[in-house]
Formats: structure tokens, sequence, C-alpha cells
């Protein structure tokens, strides 16, 4: 039996993005979700940073994943409204109101299970085989059996784990595209999100009128377009599809920009070598030597990382206020760790694969397919560069008293045969009536190349590093022919 509906009055919240968010308490479904909010899991987002480090380079990035969960919730609620009216103008097809609930309560707690700094602690979890690092497996842990599924379970006996399976799958229905796909709301939150609380000048969208030229049409399942079955998704109107593009570009750019800016990435390297060594200190049964306690959260964590409740008590602010301990321990590579982030004294960055495009990039006017080789070469060059830097490592430092790698990369859109299928392209509707892939239909976002890098990191006074990062380079060239035809 369904609780009986609230009369509580409406519960607002004043966001920097959708200014006031508004929660109506005498409605079943906001009330749960009012509720899900108030959860100890829920609330300590507030303790977890949106964007790691980046207040190292942008002093005004100390928004939340608490911030940004309720503002996904918000877009995903106004695109829900655009789903409604246009199913209630005629669509064949009757709203379904369960539906949309789940993808409601998904967008909601899609990132509750972020760890300190968000993604900067996932490769400490990648590096040493630690679930409970990644925000995914935790997320689903608290969806399905917390104080979170108890609240939303208020909706119907396994409405949590139908909410779980949601975030963990791959979209079904525009319902479900709406929390999972290119043009979601979680990317339609944290893009003006980041970019508002970063002050950066690039990166804009012009929201209202991609939501305002936003339909719902239908697009084939399968690879052949001559019939078959479709699927209803998402569609943007003809008007939109300048906006649409300077969607995709926006989000190509923040990346560079915010994301993987060279010094917050410095930061998230020197973080990640501090609880690699913490962790491993740990293992080794030697833990005077983090300069913390056995009952410090860091390392309960280390002791039990398969722990749901140890990874539970790690936020930000557990970190932050260890550093001044993690400074006085006797291990050498904790207390030098410690001491860089508490003092923001980052190594500085060698950017490796601009020193090798400059050697192995196409000349000026060069065609595509000369472009494409060139790429291909710098690429393998890269590939050499890391082979040669594992094998010093193996060997000895020589010297060096740092040098940390980093590299990435990022594509500014996933064509069908890279994503997780049909509802999760941007689908334009063109003049004629076509309802088509935008890259299929434009030449700005088919044209732009996936964004890479590769990065050393090395002491500034350090030329034992220098010189042996500059060997590395010497000897990618070497090995892939440099001014090679």
């Amino acid at each position: 039996m369904a609780p009986a509906v609230h009369d509580d009055k409406p519960q607002r919240l004043r966001d920097p993005v959708h200014d006031i968010i508004a929660f109506d308490l005498s409605d079943e479904f906001e009330h749960t979700i009012w509720r899900v909010i108030q959860t100890p899991p829920f609330q300590r987002l507030r303790r977890i940073r949106q964007l790691g480090f980046s207040e190292f380079v942008y002093p005004g990035a100390t928004h939340t994943r608490f911030n940004h969960s309720i503002g996904v919730f918000h877009t995903a609620r106004r695109l829900m409204d655009v789903i409604e009216t246009r199913i209630r103008a005629g669509r064949p097809r009757r709203y379904l109101e369960s539906r949309a609930h789940r993808a409601l309560a998904a967008a909601l707690v899609h990132d509750v299970g972020h760890g300190m700094f968000s993604h900067g602690f996932e490769p400490v979890g990648e590096e040493l085989d630690l679930p409970m690092a990644a925000h995914e497996t935790v997320s689903e842990k608290l969806i399905r059996d917390s104080e979170i599924a108890e609240e939303l379970n208020a909706l119907g006996s396994g409405f949590a784990d139908d909410v779980a399976t949601l975030i963990g799958g791959s979209p079904t229905s525009f319902y479900d595209a709406v929390v999972s796909s290119q043009f979601d709301a979680d990317r339609l939150d944290y893009m003006r999100r980041d970019r508002l609380m970063t002050g950066v000048e690039n990166g804009a969208i012009d929201f209202e009128w991609l939501v305002a030229n936003l339909e719902i049409g239908e697009v084939p399942t399968g690879t052949d377009y001559e019939g078959g079955k479709s699927v209803e998704t998402f569609v943007l109107g003809p008007k939109a599809i300048h906006a649409a593009e300077d969607f995709v570009l926006a989000l190509f750019q923040l990346y560079p920009t915010i994301y993987f800016h060279k010094t917050t990435r410095a930061a998230e390297k020197v973080f990640s070598a501090l609880m690699i060594r913490i962790v491993e200190l740990v293992r080794e049964d030697a833990v005077r030597r983090t300069g913390l306690g056995k009952a410090h959260p860091l390392i309960r964590f280390a002791s039990a990382p398969d722990s749901l409740d140890a990874a539970l008590a790690l936020d930000d602010t557990v970190l932050w206020g260890s550093l001044a301990m993690l400074e006085a321990a006797p291990d050498r590579t904790v207390a030098e760790m410690a001491t860089r982030l508490r003092r923001r004294r980052l190594p500085k960055c060698i950017d490796i694969r601009t020193r090798l495009q400059a050697e192995l990039r196409a000349p000026a006017g060069a065609s595509r397919e000369d472009r494409q080789r060139a790429t291909a070469k710098i690429d393998q060059a890269c590939e050499v560069f890391k082979e040669e830097i594992e094998e010093w490592r193996a060997g000895g430092h020589d010297g060096v008293r740092l040098l940390l790698t980093d590299e990435g990369k990022r594509a500014p859109y996933k064509g069908v045969e890279d994503s997780k299928g049909p509802l999760d392209q941007i689908r334009i509707r063109l003049p004629d009536g076509e309802v088509g892939d935008i890259r299929d239909h434009s030449p700005v976002v088919d044209g732009i190349e996936r964004f890479r890098f590769l990065r050393a990191y090395v002491d500034e006074g350090d030329q034992d590093a220098k010189d042996a990062v500059d060997r590395f380079v010497t000897a990618a060239l070497d090995r892939v022919g440099a001014g090679d035809g």
C-alpha cells in the first residue's frame, strides 16, 4: 500500500545555475526525493568537491557533488516535462509516469558513490585493485542497500533496484536517455555549472534554445536503415543544429581547459602517489610510518578496502585534515607528497605529446589521410616513450627525485559504433523531416579530432629528471623514424 500523500509546505533551494529548485512535498514522489536528499550517504556529497583539485587552478571551483546531483535532478525534470508535454499533445503512446519517476530518481543519485576528490580517487583503486574506490560500485551498493534504498522503496517494492539497474545499463527508452546519453541531464548540468564556477569563458551552451527545440522522434535500433524495428528518442529540431554543434564543441573545450588542466592533473598525480603509498605501508604492516593512527579513516580504508562503511568514511575533509600529520610521517614519500599538496608545491609539467608533435606532425595543407598517418606516428612515439619510462623505472632512478607520467584522451562525440546504442546519440531532425545522427550531418562535429595528451611531471629544479625525459623523447623519435616519409 502506497504511503499517503503529504501536505507539507514546498521546500526550495537556491542554486547558482538554476536559481530556485523547488520540491513539492505534497507530491508523493517529490516527498520521497526530498527524503533521499536528507540521508547520510547523500549528505556526504556536500564534502566531495565536484572538480576535485581544480580549485588549485580556479579558486571558485569549490562546488560539490551535492550541488551537482540536485542540479541534475532539476535538469532531468525539465527534460521530462518536454516528454510529457509532447506525449500529451497527441503522441499515440501514453506518458509512463513510473518510468519517468525511475529516471528522475536515477538522475538524483547517479553520483552518490563518488570518493574523495571525485574522479581523482579512482586511479588509486585501479592501481591497487580497490573496488570501493570505483564510484559506480559504491553507488550501486548504496542505491540497492542503504538508507537511500529504504526511502526509494517507499515508491514500491523493487523501485531502488530498478533505479540501480538503469544507472548501470544502457538506455532502452527516451526516459532512460534523460539519465544516460550524450545529451543527458548530467552533462547539461555539469557543463554549465563547471563553467560558471571556474569562471572560464569558453564552453558555453544555449540551454534554453536546445530545450525549446527538443522533440520525440523514431530512429532504427539496428544498422539496417531499410525497415526493421525502431525506438523513440530525443530529437532536436532543425533550428537547433547550430546549438547542438555548440554543445558538442563546448564539451570538447571544457576537457583541455578544466578537466585535463595540467596543474589539476599534477595535483591528482601527487594525491594518487600519496594514497598508493599509504595503502602499501598498511599492507606491509607499517602503519606507524604513515604518521596516522590505526583508527584514522584513511588507515581503516586501507586495512579494509572492501568495506562499504570504510569507503563512506572518506571524503575531502578527511584528507585535508590529515595533511599536517602526514607531513610529519617517517616515510619519505608520504611526507613529501603530503607537503606538496598542503603547500601547493606541485611538480612541473613537460608536455611530451606536444614535443613529439613538433617533430612528427603533418605539414600545413596536408591531406586528411596524411594528417591521420602523422597522428598514428605520434601515437606510436608516445607508446615508445612510455616503454622507455617503464624500463627506466625497472632499472633504477639514477638519482631522479620525482618523475610522474599522465595521459588521457577525449573524443568530441561518439558515433553509434562507439557508444551505448542508438539512444545515446544526439539526433537532429533535418528540414526534410529525416532524423539523423548529428555527426552524419554536421561537418563541424565530424571534423573534430580526438583530444589526446601525454605528460611528464618533474621537480622544477631536478635537472636529472629533465635529462631523463629528454633521453626518452629522443629514443621515441629515433625508434619511430622522425623525419622519415
